[in-house]
């Protein structure tokens, strides 16, 4: 008898749990897309410190207060302010403030048959160039990631170079190459 009886809570607890799933299926929806949204916002935020990253910015700060907020449309916010912030650091890091110049450079200092991947075995390594002390200097952090400037991308070595150029040293760490692009 108590066996049955068991099975009998069992039943009506599965038919009370079904019932209220059909009669209410907008929390099940609610749910799913809080956490699609909770998502969104995630991949929108790794892609802006991403970019700040590379570009050797102040990574933006976050409270992650869409986690606990109740409302949807506060969290919808928060995601859409992310996606704003993620295009505008790509379309920032994609774009150094003095493109050509390093583009000239990266011409008359690489290796044509190695490109961006230059590394000649005279001590400097990249596409523009850069020996270790530079690196050190001004990539700390790609140097310790990922090697030498021979295994960064070519925007991580352009952005490098930026940071070295807005610490004052301006073009002159290349005299001759940039003499020849007509930047000093």
């Amino acid at each position: 008898m108590t066996n049955l009886s068991v099975r009998l809570l069992v039943l009506v607890g599965a038919l009370v749990l079904a019932s209220a799933a059909l009669l209410h299926p907008s929390a099940a929806d609610a749910r799913s897309e809080r956490v699609a949204v909770l998502t969104q916002i995630a991949q929108a935020r790794s892609q802006t410190w991403r970019w700040e990253r590379v570009m050797g910015s102040r990574r933006t700060p976050t409270v992650y207060g869409e986690r606990t907020a109740r409302s949807a449309a506060y969290r919808r916010w928060v995601r859409n302010l992310w996606q704003k912030r993620a295009t505008i650091a790509e379309r920032r890091a994609t774009n150094p403030p003095h493109r050509a110049g390093w583009l000239c450079i990266h011409r008359h200092e690489r290796n044509p048959a190695q490109g961006w991947s230059t590394r000649t075995g005279n001590g400097f390594y990249g596409g523009l160039q850069m020996d270790l002390s530079f690196q050190r200097a001004y990539g700390a952090h790609l140097l310790r990631t990922k090697g030498t400037a021979d295994q960064w991308s070519p925007l991580e070595q352009m952005w490098v170079a930026e940071r070295a150029h807005r610490s004052g040293r301006g073009f002159y760490p290349w005299p001759n190459t940039a003499r020849y692009c007509g930047l000093i």
